[in-house]
């Protein structure tokens, strides 16, 4: 039997980290649920004081099969490299020409940047010094992979 599970990442700024989880999956803004018609319905029926507004957020696939993503403020900064990360696998794997490959992962790059990314370094494939893939953060400093 499997479990439902979704993805939560902890940042200072729930609203800015799932804005740019947005542009680098394709993910949207999750609906409110059900019986609500917005999220500021559903906070102000729980009677959840405006000033913890922003303490989550939460996105979802557009075709609602990927598991959503919940982002939830915490007060702690990053500290520590992520020992769990995402690869956004946008090369189309090994049997797509290299340059093909490597021009893929580099025009994402180039969005994510422009989103608030950070190029943290280039990583050539093993014994290579052909680009395998990109290391990067998000703006918090979450790590993540452009494969």
């Amino acid at each position: 039997m499997t479990t439902n599970w979704t993805l939560t990442i902890d940042c200072a700024d729930p609203a800015l980290v799932a804005r740019f989880w947005c542009t680098a999956l394709g993910y949207t803004e999750a609906d409110p649920p059900q019986g609500w018609d917005t999220w500021e319905d559903w906070l102000t029926d729980l009677n959840v004081p405006k000033d913890e507004w922003n303490d989550g957020a939460s996105i979802s696939d557009l075709n609602g099969v990927l598991p959503s993503i919940s982002f939830l403020k915490v007060p702690e900064p990053r500290t520590v490299k992520n020992r769990l990360h995402l690869d956004l696998q946008v090369a189309g794997g090994r049997a797509v020409p290299q340059h093909l490959r490597e021009q893929r992962i580099r025009a994402t790059a180039e969005t994510l940047i422009e989103a608030g990314a950070t190029l943290v370094r280039e990583i050539p494939m093993e014994n290579s010094t052909t680009l395998d893939h990109l290391w990067m953060q998000d703006p918090e400093g979450n790590d993540f992979c452009v494969v």
